[in-house]
């Protein structure tokens, strides 16, 4: 089988098939009547700004998507936050990317919404490991995209294998409370032996301490079954027996230290998100977060005509003309006509992506997500 799972192929998705049925029957119209008017088209999620900022990335799969088209391309760079006006500008013939529309709107949309949902968890344990342990959430053929987003706002790695051959990162992870249960419940310690024999010297000797018996038990035995090697446990309790978890990782923190093991490090996972990680981020040193980013609403994006042959045109709801987004020395977003003075020391967003259908700009990952970071201590995103 060519597509065992049903996906849509990298090839349709560049050749413009990927698409909504009415923009194949616009293009079939407009080649019927002989028409095809330049365009200014805007991508935008608000019209105005709104005060809730949101990150933008994907950029670099729009680039992908429009090499080679008849376009010129505008955006804000990938990790840039945003609130309101445009994030990307497209110039050309409409019938030169028509049909891309509905492929361009997804590149940004669920990568965008993962990233913003990534970024307020990095900014509610700052100074914690925190890992994305999203990608069994969504479909596998993009758990790359996932890790993507999570490693640009800035967290510290993610634990998907084929994402981290995308990505050129190596995974992390230690144990599931399958291999647990492979050994049974009294053979704890075997199980920890076993993976402190088998794994790589570089593996981080994390014991999982919340199978069988309470969490202090667990946690007592790997240290004395691993001794120095062990580097951490970790706390994975459910959410329906948890209880105060605040209160299960302090007894942890305690009995350890009792026990002179103060270097073992305890990293807490299973449900968390910002609000638990505010709370718990005095008392562990770090977090896998999942469900928080990938059960994120996709940035509701929306790609509007807004100049056709020189004339600014708009439906009602949105706003005509071309338009330009300035950051504001106070940390604002503002939006302004292109053809008008825009606010004094004010910082033009929009950079140009694509020339004529070849991409102009460069892509890093680590640039990104520095970018990403102190853009949203500028903006005081979270606070």
């Amino acid at each position: 089988m060519s597509n065992p799972f049903g996906t849509v192929t990298p090839d349709a998705i560049l050749e413009g098939t990927a698409t909504d049925a009415y923009f194949e029957r616009t293009r079939s119209t407009l080649e019927h009547a002989g028409t095809n008017p330049h365009v200014v088209a805007e991508v935008t999620a608000d019209q105005f700004p709104t005060g809730a900022f949101q990150v933008l990335t994907g950029v670099e799969d729009v680039a992908t998507l429009f090499e080679g088209r008849d376009v010129d391309i505008d955006a804000l760079p990938d990790g840039q936050l945003f609130d309101g006006g445009p994030v990307m500008r497209i110039e050309g013939p409409y019938l030169g990317f028509a049909e891309l529309e509905t492929s361009l709107l997804g590149l940004l949309s669920q990568p965008s919404g993962f990233a913003t949902a990534a970024l307020e968890a990095r900014l509610a344990a700052p100074d914690s490991l925190v890992l994305s342990f999203g990608a069994r959430h969504v479909h596998p053929s993009i758990s790359s995209i996932v890790e993507r987003a999570a490693l640009l706002a800035g967290l510290d790695g993610f634990s998907h294998v084929a994402a981290g051959e995308i990505l050129d990162r190596d995974p992390g992870g230690t144990m599931p409370h399958a291999l647990m249960f492979c050994f049974g419940e009294g053979n704890q310690a075997d199980a920890w032996r076993a993976f402190d024999e088998a794994v790589p010297e570089e593996t981080p000797r994390i014991a999982l301490v919340d199978t069988f018996w309470d969490e202090v038990s667990e946690s007592l035995l790997a240290a004395e079954t691993l001794g120095d090697d062990l580097d951490g446990v970790r706390i994975d309790t459910t959410s329906s027996r948890r209880g105060d978890f605040r209160h299960i990782i302090r007894e942890v923190r305690w009995e350890l230290d009792a026990r002179g093991h103060e270097d073992v490090d305890i990293f807490c996972s299973g449900g968390l998100g910002p609000e638990q990680l505010r709370n718990l981020r005095d008392v562990a040193d770090g977090f896998g977060v999942g469900g928080h980013v990938t059960d994120r609403d996709p940035i509701d994006f929306s790609l509007d005509i807004v100049e056709i042959e020189g004339e600014p045109i708009s439906k009602r709801g949105k706003l005509s003309g071309v338009k330009e987004v300035y950051r504001t020395p106070d940390g604002g977003h503002h939006v302004a006509l292109a053809d008008q003075e825009g606010p004094e020391d004010g910082e033009s967003l929009l950079e140009p992506l694509v020339r004529d259908g070849e991409v102009v700009r460069e892509f890093d990952l680590d640039e990104a997500s520095d970018r990403c970071l102190a853009d949203a201590e500028a903006v005081g995103f979270g606070g």
